[in-house]
């Protein structure tokens, strides 16, 4: 039943009649555009109730909404507001927070600018595989199945995924050494709590990920920017500036945000380091699947012998972010460690959300997805690198990648920021390589995301907004 409109305190006291303030509170809500045409109200003996009133009072007031015409009877469908006054209704205008400035008319949702990073191709995932699966799990859902979640994550899940990574990635990890987070953040921060302590150094990538050091720093760690180049990340430079850091962050298979791989002869050195310095690495594999050259790189975690390696895995780059599902492959050594944090600090995932992206996996949907996708990508890439380099081909060189989800622009003679601060105020997503680096030096670049541009006419239409704006 619609809900009854907010009703300032009925005064008792006043001469004006109870029924008359009640029509007079309808009245205004139907003015106002808090009622819409069409929507119901509540019946009279619910809303007598509510109020604690007797149901002529309300009956009364009714009555009078009817006879001018703001409201009709409709039998089985209940009372609700004319349908004729949709065209006398106004658009109320949207409550926003004490000084902040409504954004442009035409201004679209971040997630939804063109060039945004980091969301996959939304019309391209299975959406009616999704909701069959998603009714046939609603359907078999059993009275244990809506108890409090396991801490650590549905066990089904936790079977599909390391029945996953074992073919698909080379990690040869038990189901119980995976544990279900809500998001790389929530990934990081079980490592947090579990191994490091306040004022442990990490190394992290430079340039990186922003969030990764935002987060370690609030929980109490010192980020060493550690610097990258074509080869990845400079292991002996982090072994110079802090040999005896705690754990190193890294992204492997496609660095964020330069794309480059880490070598072979760095993930060694970086793992020798890890053994003699007893440290631990955290694996961000956030789109290792998305390699358009070649098969996709084995893990890191794979050539690891001494336990020293955390992979953190994602379904927000491979299916959808608002998915909020992770998973973090814990070495055999810590899975009690991680377990007594869980249950500690964790509130366990939405089962349903589980056992869908379960079924998903089991089923073979995940594995045909990602193939589908690895194509898609490496088809879009190619298209929208070629409409912008034919319109801004003596502005900015893009570089070639061997996977991921963004392309990089070098720039020179530009401020990179300046470039990206004007194409976000006209509507795209931009972000500034400058912007992720601590270290000095570091080039001029804009970050694009193409995943969503989906048409050369689209690609060509957005390298002439941005000619534009240089």
């Amino acid at each position: 039943m619609t809900k009854s409109p907010d009703f300032p305190h009925l005064d008792l006291g006043a001469a004006e009649p109870l029924y008359r303030q009640i029509y007079v509170r309808f009245r205004h809500a139907i003015a106002q555009g808090l009622l819409l045409p069409g929507a119901r109200i509540p019946s009279a003996r619910a809303l007598a109730l509510e109020l604690g009133l007797a149901r002529g009072t309300v009956d009364a007031a009714y009555s009078l909404l009817s006879a001018e015409g703001y409201v009709e009877a409709h039998a089985q469908a209940g009372t609700r507001v004319a349908s004729a006054l949709a065209r006398h209704v106004p658009v109320a205008p949207a409550a926003r927070p004490a000084g902040h400035a409504l954004s442009p008319p035409d201004s679209p949702s971040p997630f939804k600018r063109p060039f945004q990073m980091g969301v996959p191709a939304l019309d391209a995932f299975p959406r009616k595989i999704w909701a069959a699966l998603g009714a046939r799990v609603i359907r078999a859902t059993l009275a244990e199945d809506m108890a409090y979640p396991p801490y650590c994550g549905a066990q089904a899940l936790r079977i599909a995924i390391a029945t996953y990574l074992r073919l698909a990635r080379g990690i040869d990890c038990a189901p119980a050494q995976v544990f279900i987070t809500s998001g790389y953040r929530n990934s990081l921060e079980l490592v947090a709590r579990a191994l490091l302590r306040p004022g442990d150094g990490v190394w992290v990538e430079d340039p990186g990920y922003p969030p990764t050091g935002a987060l370690l720093e609030q929980a109490g760690m010192k980020p060493i920017p550690v610097a990258v180049d074509g080869e990845g990340l400079r292991v002996a430079q982090g072994m110079a500036a802090a040999p005896g850091a705690r754990a190193a962050i890294v992204t492997p298979a496609h660095q964020s945000p330069l794309c480059v791989s880490l070598s072979l002869a760095r993930r060694l050195a970086l793992l020798d380091w890890a053994a003699q310095a007893r440290a631990w690495i955290v694996e961000d594999d956030y789109d290792g699947e998305f390699r358009h050259v070649g098969r996709p790189l084995p893990a890191l975690q794979s050539l690891d012998r001494e336990g020293r390696v955390l992979y953190a895995g994602t379904f927000s780059k491979v299916l959808f972010p608002a998915i909020r599902l992770a998973y973090l492959v814990v070495p055999e050594a810590q899975v009690s460690r991680f377990e007594q944090v869980c249950e500690t600090f964790s509130s366990g995932g939405p089962m349903l959300m589980q056992a869908m992206v379960a079924g998903f996996m089991n089923e073979g949907h995940f594995a045909r997805h990602i193939q589908r996708m690895r194509g898609l990508y490496g088809e879009r890439r190619r298209m929208v690198a070629t409409e912008l380099e034919q319109v801004l081909g003596g502005h900015l060189h893009i570089e070639p990648q061997p996977g991921g989800m963004h392309m990089v622009l070098r720039m020179t003679g530009r401020s990179d920021r300046a470039l990206a601060a004007r194409m976000r105020r006209d509507g795209m997503a931009a972000h500034a390589l400058s912007e992720r680096s601590v270290l000095p030096q570091t080039a001029s670049a804009l970050l694009l995301g193409f995943t969503n541009i989906d048409t050369p006419a689209m690609a060509r239409a957005l390298g002439q907004r941005i000619l534009r704006l240089l």
